[in-house]
């Protein structure tokens, strides 16, 4: 029984004259079916026909009415799972949610709201809207908190239009008299194109966030990068802080070894000359006794046999050109500071060079050079690692990533973000040309490789001319030749730094960069000049400085 009232819809089991389910459904001789009291009384009021309410049907003699037991099972069944149905759509409003205007007493909550009557129902109170034919052509919605909303003020009739010129939403009468000859639209279409805007904005919202996503990270990426730095530059100052108290210590006793060496020197001296004048006043006492014993002789000739001059009888030193000569210790400590001064400043400047160096060696990253780039008289080697420039033009399809006029090849790789770092070994070269450029860096023109064109780079020429690729050219003046030059660059920072790696010399920095497309590391080996710069351009393996 309940499976076959699941197939019927709820209008066969209503009664057309009450409009609710059958109760005792009897059928009458035309097919039609009503609950037996609804026929029986409207019979009874129109005594004088008996006809059917449905189809009209008159009848000459007032039929039996005999209640058909198989509808009223199905109708019993169907208002046992209507009843059910009811009992789980009445839940009591809760605080937020919009409760029936129809109960009194206990709020049910809405199910619907009617735009037509200006009202929102529950379960329960909604059934006449589902079941009765003029209700049924009402405008339901999901409930409406406030119904006075959509309704105008002025002719309480619904608001289904939206006026453009004063941009709010109106009536049909108020279309005819204060927004007369105003931009009027549909309610739907204003939806629309409001919707079409809020679709625009919801994707300009997603690419704010988006971007804001990324400035986040850049800024805890650069965050890191200032904890990192911050702990490396502690690191490197108490290395170079102790190496350089060390080297003051070491002076500092050195200065006093000397000096205590110089005052021990001038104490032996004087304990000799101490020792030696103790001696001799030891024999002037004796011969002063024997000078008193002499003169108490009263006979001549015993006097004259026992005297003997003093310069016979004693062997004195003459004292009077002997001195102790003091050491001079005046200038020993000022020239032993000026002389620490300047060792500690070539100390100094070689660890904050190793220092800054080995700061930099810690973002290596393993480059590769890509052959489509490759200008056709450069040649590299098959692992990508070393470039030179051949005799002869090779023959090499012309693809928009080749250099066609610069003898210039690109590494595989790109950086849009962070720090990196490479080496690249430029032994026995004359000419050669290193640094990075933009992803978009024209590559087939003739153009002045500078920043301004998305070049940030060093070079030698005619074998003794280093130089800065900036605007106007940077010559740079240096003690040794480098054989091993270090790139470096830090995106976020607008920083690209050259190094001698040998030397653990700082080169050159292009500062204040502004980069917004990807970083590729890029070489020029030169011309190969008949052989005088032949030698290749070698990508080599980072080992931090020491």
């Amino acid at each position: 029984m309940s499976a076959a009232s699941c197939l019927l819809s709820e209008e066969q089991f209503l009664c057309c004259i009450c409009l609710d389910v059958f109760t005792s459904p009897v059928t009458i001789p035309c097919g039609h079916n009503f609950c037996k009291d609804c026929i029986t009384q409207h019979w009874n009021i129109n005594s004088v026909q008996f006809r059917c309410p449905m189809c009209k049907n008159h009848f000459k003699t007032r039929p039996e009415l005999r209640v058909n037991t198989f509808i009223s099972e199905m109708a019993a069944e169907f208002r046992k799972s209507a009843g059910k149905k009811r009992n789980e759509d009445s839940v009591v409003a809760k605080p937020g949610e919009v409760p029936c205007d129809i109960c009194t007493g206990l709020k049910l909550k809405a199910l619907k709201s009617c735009l037509t009557c200006f009202a929102s129902y529950c379960g329960i109170h909604l059934e006449p809207h589902m079941t009765a034919g003029p209700l049924k052509r009402h405008s339901l919605t999901d409930p409406v908190a406030n119904m006075e909303a959509r309704v105008c003020t002025r002719h309480r009739k619904t608001l289904e239009l939206f006026c453009k010129t004063d941009q709010t939403c109106v009536c049909s009468l108020c279309t005819v008299s204060e927004h007369m000859a105003h931009n009027i639209a549909a309610l739907k279409d204003e939806y629309e194109v409001r919707k079409a805007e809020l679709e625009q904005e919801e994707v300009a919202i997603r690419q704010m966030i988006k971007e804001r996503k990324l400035k986040i990270q850049n800024t805890r990426r650069l965050k890191m990068h200032s904890q990192e730095d911050a702990e490396r530059e502690i690191a490197d100052g108490v290395r170079i802080f102790t190496s350089l108290m060390q080297t003051a210590e070491r002076d500092l006793n050195e200065i006093i070894e000397m000096i205590e060496e110089r005052q021990k020197t001038t104490e032996e001296q004087a304990d000799s000359f101490i020792k030696e004048l103790e001696q001799e006043i030891s024999v002037l006492v004796k011969r002063t006794a024997e000078v008193q014993q002499l003169s108490l002789i009263q006979d001549h000739l015993q006097l004259l046999q026992s005297f003997t001059p003093m310069n016979s009888a004693l062997c004195t030193k003459d004292w009077t050109e002997v001195s102790l000569c003091l050491p001079s210790y005046e200038g020993t400590v000022v020239k032993a500071v000026a002389e620490l001064e300047e060792t500690l400043g070539r100390e100094k400047q070689q660890l904050l060079h190793k220092a800054r160096l080995k700061r930099v060696q810690q973002y290596a990253v393993d480059v590769i050079l890509e052959h489509r780039t490759a200008n056709p008289w450069l040649v590299l080697s098959e692992d990508g690692k070393q470039v030179w420039c051949g005799e002869g033009r090779r023959d090499l399809p012309d693809n928009a990533e080749r250099f066609s006029l610069y003898a210039n090849v690109l590494a595989q790789q790109s950086f849009s973000t962070g720090r990196f770092y490479y080496e690249v070994q430029v032994t026995g070269k004359t000419d050669w040309t290193l640094g990075v450029v933009r992803g978009s860096v024209n590559r087939k023109g003739i153009i002045p490789l500078s920043p301004v064109n998305g070049y940030w780079a060093v070079g030698l020429r005619n074998g003794n001319e280093y130089l800065t690729l900036a605007r106007p050219v940077v010559s740079l003046s240096l003690i040794s030749r480098p054989q091993t030059v270090g790139v470096f660059v830090s995106y976020e920072e607008g920083l690209v730094s050259f190094y001698d790696v040998d030397a653990a010399v700082h080169l050159y920095s292009f500062t204040g960069c502004c980069f917004i497309e990807e970083l590729s590391p890029f070489f020029s080996p030169g011309l190969h000049h008949g052989g005088t710069n032949s030698a290749p351009l070698t990508i080599s393996p980072v080992t931090p400085t020491d």
